[in-house]
């Protein structure tokens, strides 16, 4: 029976890493999935990380399961750093949530919620959008459909197109969004646009999505809430799937959580016993030993403010990255005009290059970027950046 099953085809990102590492060339430089590297090319583990660790392992006594939704302590520390201390959805208790291993797993389960208590309802995601949501969504059952969102001819938002679908699409049906730092194109609504976005959905009966994996790397912790909290207002419904893999660096530990506002306590309440019951028949309970790690630094005030200001520090080093990467540019010869990607915000930008280049900058040069062109730029040094603008000049050269 199981001789006949074909090999499935490689991940769009985490086969690049695959292929990447076992590459022998000494110059490659990964620039694909999506992982925060250092300025030196390492994923560094955060100070108040190792503390919260040093101190977990010390306290520790026993390692019994977790309730179905995870540590309660985590789950609210967590509302708090999305919506903000006091807000209306926390102080009403509109909120049920659940501790999840990572975003991804916080997408899964937000999948089969909507599946199991929500039929019929269509899932609308960007065009482009990460790679693995549409996997991840038609595992789940969900119908999946597009509405535009980046103008690739002006490498900026295609906020008219997008408004308009959004003012078309049914009542009943969810519409994902990033709720910053968008992925691929590292553009997003600006603060009145993310309020009209909010206003569209509403007025429509449309449920809002948001996939909120990078808080902190855009223009800070509370400023990458604002389209998040745009959502937020009194008696609105609405999903947020979110991750501390990124702005903790916390990858292999898998933390994320699902929080999904209802339009009243008691609403909410259903809410949480539906919510249990995907998860009892997904995995049964989460891990605990990274939401305990996010929960000691959120809780701590010398841990937080150590790991605000480690964010900031990444967040200036990819800014840096961005401005060197079009300098560059600028200095290989390559020819264009490269300086929205300074306008760009997050880990990622959208370089234009096409599946053809990207092939070449792979075969040739040992550059591995995902298919799409999109560039971690996260990934890039001060070591490896002239080395990549340099074999972005050559495959571009060969195209002209």
């Amino acid at each position: 029976m199981l001789e006949q099953i074909e090999p499935a085809p490689a991940d769009a990102i985490l086969g690049l890493t695959a292929a990447f590492n076992s590459d022998p060339r000494s110059e490659k430089v990964n620039l694909s999935v999506g992982v925060y590297k250092d300025e030196h090319g390492k994923t560094p583990i955060l100070d108040c990380v190792r503390t919260a660790a040093t101190e977990l392992a010390a306290e520790a006594a026993t390692k019994s399961y977790l309730p179905i939704p995870g540590l309660v302590e985590y789950r609210e520390a967590v509302c708090d750093l999305l919506f903000g201390s006091g807000h209306e959805v926390i102080e009403g208790k509109r909120i049920a949530s659940a501790q999840t291993p990572g975003g991804t797993g916080a997408l899964r389960v937000a999948g089969e919620f909507i599946k199991a208590n929500l039929p019929g309802a269509t899932l609308w995601h960007s065009d482009p959008t990460w790679p693995n949501h549409p996997n991840v969504f038609n595992a789940c059952g969900l119908p999946l459909k597009k509405y535009p969102y980046f103008d690739s001819q002006n490498d900026r938002l295609d906020y008219e197109g997008m408004l308009a679908a959004l003012k078309k699409i049914p009542a009943g049906d969810v519409v994902l969004l990033h709720g910053c730092c968008h992925n691929p194109t590292g553009v997003d609504p600006t603060g009145q646009q993310w309020t009209e976005i909010a206003s569209v959905l509403r007025e429509r009966g449309v449920l809002p999505l948001l996939d909120f994996a990078y808080q902190g790397f855009a223009d800070g912790i509370e400023e990458d809430a604002a389209g998040l909290r745009a959502f937020s207002t009194e008696g609105a419904e609405l999903m947020v799937c979110s991750s501390f893999s990124k702005n903790f660096s916390l990858y292999r530990e898998r933390v994320g959580a699902l929080a999904i506002v209802g339009k009243t306590a008691e609403s909410a309440s259903a809410l949480q016993t539906q919510l249990n019951a995907v998860i009892r028949r997904l995995y049964s309970n989460p891990p605990a030993h990274g939401a305990e790690i996010v929960n000691k630094v959120l809780r701590s005030a010398t841990l937080r403010e150590q790991w605000i200001a480690d964010v900031a520090a990444m967040r200036r080093r990819i800014n840096n990255m961005r401005q060197g990467f079009v300098d560059g540019l600028a200095e290989a010869g390559v020819p264009g005009d490269f300086s929205f990607i300074t306008q760009q915000r997050g880990m990622f930008s959208f370089s234009g290059l096409s599946k053809e280049q990207v092939e070449s900058l792979r075969d040739e040069h040992a550059v591995y970027i995902v298919g799409s062109g999109r560039i971690n730029v996260a990934g890039l040094t001060p070591t490896n950046l002239k080395y990549v603008a340099e074999a972005i000049g050559d495959v571009v050269g060969q195209a002209v």
